[in-house]
């Protein structure tokens, strides 16, 4: 089977007041009544939101004295389905959206791409699977139902003698296996778009336009968010399937051509960085907010106004970072049933390395902003420091190092640590006694110069001799540093270093690369606060924990443990940021 790109994402965890899971969807009964916090015209009573029992009907009640309960395609209907299946001995396929780490033996572990035969799906959180000869449970929501079910374990097509296709096995009106094969996929992307399209609707329409009307209860900023660039991203999805639309072939859809669909929007969707980035916020701003029950009831009830199904708004949320994982994996499977001499194989083929290119930009994105973080307390750590933060010009440390910087007029040489940060050189002195403490001198604006690689011999600039020495020169004062590097090689790493601080740069600006001034202030303020608590902070993890505590009385109650996003293929490589410091120990008081 081939395995499309890999992808690691957190599983849903849902707020207190709900049990609802992507593939569960049981609401918590409610045991008081809530004053109609919504009202059909969107015009709220600003006394409505309370958590007295009230005399009066309202909103919710009335749903649920009228049994209304909204179907999802991911609760009940399809576990009773499978479970259907498998009782009457069929084998059910799911394949993994994402790796499944585990420790636990009584778990099931995968990676993105693998196949599971799912041998129980009775509980809605925990599926029991097999994976060859292991067995275990998984969590339900991080796998798909295969759209092919028939489908043999080996790749399509089967060969005969001769190297032709066997025309036995045919579908219908002389439809091939693989053509049904490729009918069954592209149905799958245009009726999963449809709904996306409706979920994206919902949250626009259902919860942002009434969270406006209530200014007593959200600010702007809350909403900013909350929420994310999601109306912008609806925007997008909204065109985009009225692009693919246009290229369905209803009456042959194996004969449809979406490729180009993907390769003309793979610039849009690079809006899911921004989305994506935000999401850790987002669900730690819900997570403060319905620990008040008028939040609870408020969201509730948009939900119920707006008829959607049983799902927390936080649930709602994860579904954009969970489509921009989706699409590599369904392009991949597109492309394995279409024929090279179809009209659309170039440009599925196009459009799946495309969309594996989305993610790697996402995947990088979120490195960036994960690194954000430790520039600041690298920063908070530098005694003396003087002018603007790294942060303001800077989001990522190239390379560091020690080197000997030689200064006009008496050729003076000083031992130095440099840290080449994008757009900026940082030079610090470490203290003479201790010496995993550094103190700032100054910095270089990278922007301004030209590397000059010095060979071996006296210097006609400084007039003394010199080895493993490299200058930097400013082209509009003439300004001239040099330095020297105790070994060859240290100089050829920081000459390549600065190469790729200029690449960084410009792929930057290609790219649109930027972080907030909200979120350049926030790390610096997190950092104040760790420094001035005198010693390094146990790591909290608000954000894996609002995700990830889950908990079943007889199912496994370890969960998965990715805590980041993983969204590019290869496997993203940790940060260097540490490692290319950690030996020189400068953040430790």
């Amino acid at each position: 089977v081939t395995s499309p790109v890999a992808f690691d994402i957190l599983p849903l965890k849902l707020h207190p007041f709900s049990q609802s899971t992507p593939t569960g969807l049981d609401c918590v009964g409610w045991k008081r009544r809530i004053s109609a916090p919504v009202i059909a015209d969107g015009a709220l009573d600003k006394t409505a939101l309370t958590d007295d029992v009230g005399s009066e009907e309202d909103l919710y009640e009335d749903f649920r004295s009228s049994n209304h309960r909204y179907g999802h395609p991911g609760g009940g209907g399809e576990q009773l389905a499978i479970n259907e299946l498998i009782s009457d001995g069929s084998v059910v396929y799911a394949e993994a959206l994402w790796d499944h780490v585990t420790m636990d033996d009584q778990e099931l572990g995968f990676k993105a791409g693998d196949v599971i035969e799912v041998m129980d799906a009775t509980n809605k959180e925990w599926w029991w699977g097999r994976i060859l000869d292991s067995e275990g449970w998984f969590p339900a929501s991080f796998v798909r139902l295969r759209v092919n079910q028939d489908e043999p374990m080996e790749d399509y097509p089967l060969k005969v003698e001769g190297g032709r296709e066997d025309d036995s096995r045919r579908f219908g009106m002389g439809q091939t296996t693989k053509d049904q094969m490729r009918t069954n996929v592209i149905n799958e992307i245009i009726s999963t778009e449809r709904d996306y399209i409706k979920h994206l609707k919902d949250i626009c329409e259902g919860y942002i336009k009434q969270c406006r009307k209530r200014a007593d209860m959200f600010t702007e900023e809350q909403l900013k968010t909350i929420f994310g660039n999601i109306e912008d991203i609806y925007r997008c999805q909204k065109k985009f399937v009225k692009a693919l639309e246009k290229k369905f072939n209803k009456d042959h859809p194996h004969l449809s051509e979406v490729g180009s669909c993907f390769l003309e929007y793979q610039t849009e969707f690079q809006i899911y960085s921004e989305y994506c980035n935000n999401h850790p916020n987002a669900c730690m701003e819900l997570s403060r907010l319905t620990k008040v029950n008028k939040y609870v009831y408020f969201f509730e009830a948009c939900r119920l106004l707006q008829k959607m199904i049983d799902i927390s708004l936080d649930g709602f949320l994860l579904t954009p970072v969970q489509k921009i994982c989706k699409y590599p994996l369904q392009l991949a499977e597109l492309l394995k049933y279409t024929n090279p001499q179809h009209r659309d194989f170039k440009d599925v083929e196009a459009a799946l390395n495309a969309m594996k290119n989305v993610a790697r930009l996402i995947n990088e994105r979120k490195r960036r902003l994960e690194n954000i973080d430790k520039i600041a307390q690298w920063q908070s750590s530098i005694e003396d420091w003087e002018g603007e933060d790294v942060l303001v010009r800077s989001s990522e440390l190239i390379y560091s190092g020690e080197l000997a910087k030689i200064s006009h007029p008496q050729a003076k040489s000083q031992q130095r640590m440099f840290f080449l940060f994008d757009h900026q050189l940082v030079c610090c002195k470490k203290d003479l006694l201790r010496r995993d403490i550094l103190y700032y001198k100054s910095r270089i604006n990278m922007d301004d110069m030209e590397i000059l690689d010095v060979e071996d011999g006296k210097d006609k600039d400084f007039n003394i001799s010199v080895k493993n020495a490299f200058k930097l020169h400013c082209r509009d004062t003439e300004e001239v540093h040099l330095f020297c590097a105790k070994k060859p090689e240290q100089k050829q790493r920081w000459l390549k270093a600065f190469e790729n601080e200029r690449r960084q740069v410009q792929l930057d600006q290609e790219t649109g690369f930027s972080i907030t001034e909200v979120q350049k202030k926030q790390a610096m303020l997190n950092a104040s606060k760790q420094h001035h608590a005198g010693k390094p902070k146990a790591v909290t993890r608000p954000y894996y924990d609002f995700l990830m505590r889950q908990k079943h009385p007889t199912l496994p109650t370890t969960l998965p443990q990715q805590q980041v996003f993983m969204l590019a293929e290869p496997k993203r490589k940790p940060s260097n940021f540490w490692q290319n410091i950690s030996r020189l120990t400068p953040f430790r008081k």
